[in-house]
């Protein structure tokens, strides 16, 4: 039989071309609810700043009014950009949460700024050295949640003594050692980064030591997935992802835009190889050609957890596509 695996979503509270930031949350609490209700394991939020069109920067906030709004599904972050923010503060926040939401909180940490260098150099206050700190920073907070803290002059109210579990997310070959040193889960970014996905994981699971946390190596993978009734619509939603993509490599960012013919510009070979790179793991068709697509996948990177995140212009279209990708995964495991 199919190794079963734990099926999750990643959620950045997106803004569509005619709506906004409020819209946007909204969506992502309806997506919270609907996946709740399919089964999914966890919903985590990401961290982005100075995005115009992205409304998850106080990513704390956005997890605790997701959680207020669902009543199972683990909510989390994916993740807190760790040298952002000092760890006391990560403890106090995280421990609030776990504190209102008890069991259903999950701490996703990494190392990147999540914006550009100049913004950077606003939330770090001057300090662009901040991620070389982030092994000893990931400790310190880990720190702050154990009990053996509590004779320390400097604890974390609430957050001590809690189990929040911590994962440590990737979109390089850093992490990985990181995560396998501290005995943690490893979620990769396959979903924009995939280039060194398999060589990250192989590194995690090679180095991987037990810990109190985990016994054993633990992968989580978050791809791309556009779901529809045919493989042609879904193609055509997808154009809406690419559109976005080729934003972000032209730096010319927009809303959402509906699904519509991509502009000629989309088809100039340097722009073509990037949005390629970008988009190796993005799986785009009906239920069955995902269930062949996303199979051949899992069976070769052996992953535990498939996260997914789907731009999709329309809310509608959006939860039918993570409806038929729940199908799909059955029909694959089945």
């Amino acid at each position: 039989m199919t190794k079963k695996i734990a099926l999750s979503a990643l959620d950045l509270a997106v803004v569509v071309e005619g709506g906004n930031a409020r819209r946007a949350i909204e969506g992502t609490v309806a997506v919270a609810q609907h996946i709740e209700q399919l089964g999914y394991q966890r919903i985590w939020l990401a961290e982005h700043h100075n995005m115009e069109h992205i409304a998850s920067s106080a990513t704390a906030v956005l997890i605790g009014h997701v959680a207020g709004k669902t009543k199972t599904i683990r909510v989390g972050s994916g993740g807190i950009m760790l040298p952002n923010h000092a760890p006391l503060m990560v403890a106090e926040q995280f421990g609030t949460l776990e504190t209102l939401y008890p069991g259903r909180i999950d701490l996703g940490l990494g190392r990147a700024p999540g914006t550009d260098q100049l913004t950077a150099y606003a939330l770090r206050r001057r300090n662009m050295t901040a991620e070389n700190n982030f092994p000893t920073d990931v400790q310190e907070l880990q720190t702050y949640f154990s009990e053996e803290n509590s004779s320390a002059k400097v604890r974390a109210f609430p957050g001590e003594g809690l189990n929040i579990p911590v994962w440590i997310l990737g979109s390089s070959t850093d992490s990985a050692y990181l995560a396998a040193a501290l005995g943690l889960p490893y979620a990769f970014a396959a979903h924009f980064a995939p280039a060194q996905f398999h060589t990250a994981i192989e590194i995690y699971r090679d180095h991987f030591k037990p810990s109190v946390h985990l016994g054993e190596p633990y992968v989580l993978a978050c791809v791309n997935v556009i779901a529809a009734d045919t493989d042609e619509e879904a193609e055509f939603l997808s154009t809406s992802l690419y559109s976005m993509f080729m934003g972000i490599i032209t730096n010319s960012r927009k809303p959402l835009s509906p699904p519509a013919d991509l502009p000629p510009v989309f088809y100039h070979p340097e722009i073509q190889r990037a949005v390629n790179s970008m988009t190796a793991s993005t799986f785009i068709g009906s239920k069955s050609s995902l269930a062949k697509k996303l199979g051949e996948w899992i069976e070769i990177s052996r992953v535990d957890e498939l996260m997914i995140t789907g731009h999709i212009y329309d809310l509608d279209a959006r939860l039918k596509s993570y409806t038929l990708f729940k199908e799909a995964m059955e029909k694959y495991q089945s």
